[in-house]
């Protein structure tokens, strides 16, 4: 049974009994700010765990990606060495919110594994908390499992937690006895041995107590169920292999490997490692990409970057000294896209990361490989062999080099590494990343919302297709962030409505604004949130009279701001179709805002965008609005959407069901904002600004409708000033400013030349002030030059013309003082420019240095300079 065919029958199976099926959610966990990835399945319903939220279903089911390479959970350095760790895994699981319990968890689980799976039952174990007497009785009396093979164990192992205090539980544990000719062989190896030969399948987890902060348990009302099953493991044991990477699920990656590489998997076991890390890894990088990480160096972009230069590492271990992860893409994508369509559509933006991270260790590797030898080579002159703790670590960290690949250079000269040192550095670091990781997640939603959805409060959005009134009945109200029953005239508070027609922030543009209104009140909004799916809140004053819970109001958006922000969002589509079609397919949005005001649109894009470029970005948007198509909206399952081609935003979180937004035939995106009738509506686009805002990221800025046409009259306003100030027209305007450079360009060089003539003559002149002290010769002057280069040019043609000495020359430039100190090639063993420059330059209130043979410095009291002259003979004197 196949991987695929695995994960389809869990699904079918739990739906079946009554568990909605819910899709995985975002590598990038929303709404938690603990957690670096998602890492498990019950991640995207830790809400509902605590209570704080309710959906429409009691039970689900999910196949949940996940990645363990940070944080907490980090599997990184063990992924290639062992036969199941992973940085990217499915985690199958199936989960109860206050329905049912310990019974049907545990019946389901059994039934699945040995009736749909058809796994042996004298092969299976379990494991219990050491005091669940329940869950033993159940397995023992229920199910039969012989009570031999049933295990009881402690804390490490059988009871988990949220978190210090909170949701908490026994667990209890599936196994598969691969058999005695697995694993260490003792006759006592047992469910505890790590030899490899009881493989936890399913992770069953009974979330019954609240844990205060004296350690007391209390019994949950509603209990919950948490299971967790790695779908690579069961895998692997239903195909009867002992090693993850031996399942269908690496069988395609691990062949083409040994094609590009030419080495055999299972031929020798330093490769094997090799080809293993890059198997896992490239699953991680193509996933991690596609959900919106890019490589940086902090947080999960860092976590990336290590990831993906670990993979490139252990490749050119493999001989392969090219870019080839950027290969791996397509057949990753190949076996997955059927369970996760909208990678197909990420395909060419992936491999254009990777390739561009690829090249970019490329060079870092060289980097790093030149400071080790330099560090060896200059340990090897102190007589020293072994590497200091702190230099393996910069080799790690910065340039991704193993402590094993230093140790095996080391090796070839003769030296060791300080193991110890370089641990400290490790554990340091890893202290520096937990502590970045308290809090990083994205802003925690406010308990009084969830409150609010707990206790049934919901908002209906009644604003699309252009409706922006309504009445509606207020069904809540806070004040300084409490529930009240109403509002006095005066007092700022957020309205809670069953129904609305105002915009809730969200997906990048901003809430609406405007009133609400009953006889004798006025509540003024302004600003509109959503914090919630179902949740709109209305922020604002009460201008007059009361406002009470139950009170029938009539909402009224403001129009003319809300057509601005439609032409904007609208707008941005269009420019995204044009981004793609002008620079490729690896354009995706990756961040917006939309507001009446302008646009802002963030893509991924590796490269400056040049200006020829950016004109048909700009020509093309206006010709989508000029074709005036219509601008039709359809609500369509999740799965339903990306098979048609809907281009979704990486990492928001979409619902089971989704709109599509289609303009004419070059756009259609999942959106669940509001825009246009037709494209038509926006007028014209204008982009006023284009830049870079991370690695891998551009930015544009736009502007459309009536703020383009002021934009475009702001423009046309300030050519015709430029215009007349240089007697032209503005079409004319930049042939008239570059004749009038070149012309600027030819005086300077003209006075440039008038100067060094000047200075040549002043520069002889000077030659009657030459003194001699000690039989060195001294031309310690003051001059009259505007800058520094000047100086040093006059310096340069004084020094010349002495042949042998040194020059110390001082010039006033308004309210500075200016120092040039030279000495000649020849007395710089006696005399060294830049120590007599630090030495004088406190005089005029500076400081300064250079080299032995010329040096300068500034300082802020010119009328010191004759005095900062006279030191310098003292200087010589004294040798």
């Amino acid at each position: 049974m196949t991987g695929s065919e695995i994960r389809k029958k869990f699904l079918e199976y739990f739906k079946e009994r009554g568990h909605a099926i819910v899709a995985s959610s975002s590598l990038i966990p929303k709404e938690d700010p603990t957690l670096l990835f998602t890492n498990a399945g019950m991640v995207q319903f830790k809400s509902l765990f605590l209570g704080q939220e309710k959906r429409d279903y009691t039970r689900a089911a999910t196949s949940q990606k996940c990645v363990r390479a940070g944080g907490k959970h980090n599997d990184l350095e063990n992924v290639g060495f062992t036969a199941r760790h992973h940085t990217f895994f499915e985690m199958l699981g199936n989960f109860s919110f206050g329905d049912y319990f310990k019974d049907e968890a545990i019946a389901w689980g059994w039934e699945f594994l040995v009736d749909v799976m058809g796994l042996l039952e004298n092969r299976m174990w379990v494991s219990v908390f050491r005091d669940d007497d329940e869950a033993f009785e159940i397995w023992n009396k229920k199910i039969g499992v012989p009570a031999e093979r049933i295990v009881r164990m402690g804390e490490k192992d059988n009871f988990w937690m949220m978190g210090d205090t909170g949701p908490c539980g026994p667990c209890s544990e599936i196994y598969y006895d691969l058999g005695k000719d697995v694993g260490c062989g003792r006759p006592e190896c047992n469910l505890e041995c790590d030899c490899g030969r009881y493989v936890e399948i399913w992770n069953l987890v009974f979330t019954q107590y609240d844990k205060d902060e004296s350690g007391t348990l209390t019994p949950l009302p509603r209990p919950n169920i948490d299971t967790g099953m790695g779908l690579e493991r069961l895998a692997a044991v239903m195909q009867g292999v002992e090693s993850n990477y031996d399942c269908d699920l690496f069988r395609d990656i691990i062949l083409h490997i040994e094609d590009i590489s030419g080495k055999k998997y299972k031929d020798n076991e330093e490769d094997d490692i090799s080809i293993r890390v890059i198997a896992d890894h490239c699953r991680a990088i193509t996933f991690l990409i596609s959900d919106g990480v890019l490589p940086s160096n902090e947080g999960r972009g860092y976590v990336l970057r290590r990831i993906l230069r670990r993979a490139a590492r252990h490749g050119k271990l493999l001989d392969l000294n090219r870019p080839f992860l950027h290969d791996m893409v397509p057949v990753v994508i190949k076996g997955m896209k059927d369970f996760y369509p909208e990678l197909s559509d990420k395909e060419s933006y992936v491999r254009k990361v990777v390739v561009n991270e690829e090249q970019r260790f490329m060079e870092t590797l060289d980097a790093g490989l030149r400071i080790l030898n330099d560090e060896m080579e200059s340990l090897e002159k102190k007589g020293e062999n072994v590497i200091p703790g702190e230099i393996v670590f910069k080799l790690y960290d910065t340039f991704g080099f193993p402590a094993d690949l230093t140790g095996d250079a080391a090796r070839s000269r003769g030296m060791s590494l300080d193991m110890e040192g370089f641990e400290k550095s490790m554990e340091a670091q890893r202290e520096k990343a937990r502590e970045s990781w308290k809090g990083s997640g994205e802003e925690e939603i406010a308990d009084i919302y969830r409150t609010l959805s707990v206790d049934g409060i919901s908002t209906l959005f009644a604003g699309y297709e252009s409706n922006t009134e309504t009445t509606s009945r207020v069904v809540a109200i806070l004040k300084d962030d409490k529930k009240v029953n109403s509002l006095s005239e005066g007092e700022k508070g957020e309205i809670f409505v069953d129904e609305t027609p105002f915009y809730g922030e969200v997906g990048g543009q901003v809430g609406d604004v405007g009133v609400l209104e009953k006889d004798g009140a006025l509540f003024d909004v302004w600003d509109t949130q959503k914090p919630l799916d179902d949740l709109f809140t209305h922020i604002g004053k009460l201008k007059e009279g009361q406002l009470r819970v139950g009170d029938i109001v009539v909402m009224k958006v403001d129009t003319e701001m809300r057509r601005a922000v439609e032409a904007n969002h609208s707008g941005t589509h269009l420019l995204q179709a044009a981004l793609k079609n002008v620079l490729g397919d690896h354009v995706k949005q990756s961040g917006s805002l939309v507001n009446s005001e302008r646009l802002r649109f963030d893509f991924t894009h590796f490269a400056r965008i040049e200006d020829e470029e950016m004109e048909r970005v700009e020509r093309l948007a206006n010709k989508y609005i000029r074709e005036n198509e219509p601008v039709d909206t359809k609500v369509m399952s999740n799965e339903d959407a990306i098979k048609t081609g809907a281009t979704a935003v990486f990492d928001e979180k979409y619902g089971e069901m989704v709109r599509v937004v289609k303009m004419g035939d070059f756009s259609m995106e999942l959106c669940g904002g509001t825009h246009v009738l037709r494209t038509g509506d926006i007028g014209f686009l204008k982009i006023v600004h284009e830049s870079a805002v991370a690695a891998g990221v551009r930015r544009i800025e736009a502007v459309t409708g009536r703020e383009a046409v002021r934009y475009v009259e702001k423009m046309e306003r300030a050519l015709r000033d430029a215009a007349f100030l240089v007697r032209t027209n503005p079409l004319e305007l930049s042939e008239r400013v570059g004749k009038l450079l070149k012309h600027q360009k030819g005086f300077e060089r003209e006075i440039e030349t008038l100067r060094g003539k000047l200075a040549a003559k002043d520069s002889s002149d000077l030659l009657d002030k030459i003194k001699e002290i000690d039989g060195v010769k001294l031309l310690a002057t003051l001059v009259d030059v505007p800058d520094v280069r000047t100086l040093r040019d006059f310096g340069d043609k004084v020094r010349d013309k002495i042949s042998s000495g040194i020059v110390l020359l001082g010039s006033r430039t308004g309210d500075n003082a200016m120092l040039l100190c030279m000495v000649t090639k020849d007395l710089t063993d006696r005399y060294n420019a830049g120590e007599i420059i630090r030495e004088i330059a406190p005089i005029v209130g500076g400081s300064g240095g250079g080299r032995p043979d010329m040096a300068q410095a500034g300082g802020s009291k010119p009328e010191k300079l004759e005095e900062a002259m006279d030191r310098i003979e003292g200087i010589l004197l004294r040798g």
